[in-house]
């Protein structure tokens, strides 16, 4: 029954991409939307990487050479700058999100560490272990974005960066 479920949320249908593809696509848009709508400056630049490292991910996997029964060379390449990325936003926003984003955009890429060190690890395994961190991350920008319109109604203000003054 579970592997019926999978293989439904992970099968291309003809004519259509895989389910999961277009679930995820419909969360991205929606959370991406809102965090530009409502976000501060620091949920616009993590949207920005968001969207970026999804187009990106989605090109480098568009081959077809692409089977994930060896490692993929440019999804590797792709979570490494998201990583770089949400590192760097992590540092220098005044925000809890982008730790818990680095952290899970971290734990996904090491899904090619397992594929490094064995290479018999069944692809759908491995492709599962580099897609799953996406929704947490959707999640935490979400509710980064909700917080931060939270201390805007509160406190009139919401710093954006660390190490700057208070702007109303």
């Amino acid at each position: 029954m579970i592997r019926d479920l999978l293989d439904f949320y992970t099968i291309a249908r003809p004519g259509w991409p895989p389910m999961n593809v277009m679930v995820y696509g419909l969360l991205l848009t929606m959370c991406c939307v809102y965090a530009l709508w409502r976000g501060g400056v620091p949920e616009r630049i993590g949207t920005a990487i968001l969207a970026a490292g999804s187009l990106l991910t989605v090109a480098a996997i568009s081959g077809p050479a692409v089977s994930f029964r060896s490692v993929e060379v440019g999804v590797l390449i792709v979570d490494l700058l998201c990583i770089v990325a949400f590192v760097l936003l992590a540092l220098r926003a005044e925000r809890f999100w982008p730790l818990w984003v680095a952290a899970f955009q971290i734990v996904g890429t090491a899904g090619h560490l397992v594929k490094f060190a064995d290479p018999d690890t069944i692809r759908r395994v491995y492709a599962f272990l580099l897609a799953i961190w996406s929704y947490p991350i959707l999640l935490f920008l979400f509710v980064g974005t909700w917080r931060h319109q939270k201390r805007l109604a509160r406190f009139g203000i919401d710093r954006s960066w660390s190490r700057e003054k208070a702007v109303s």
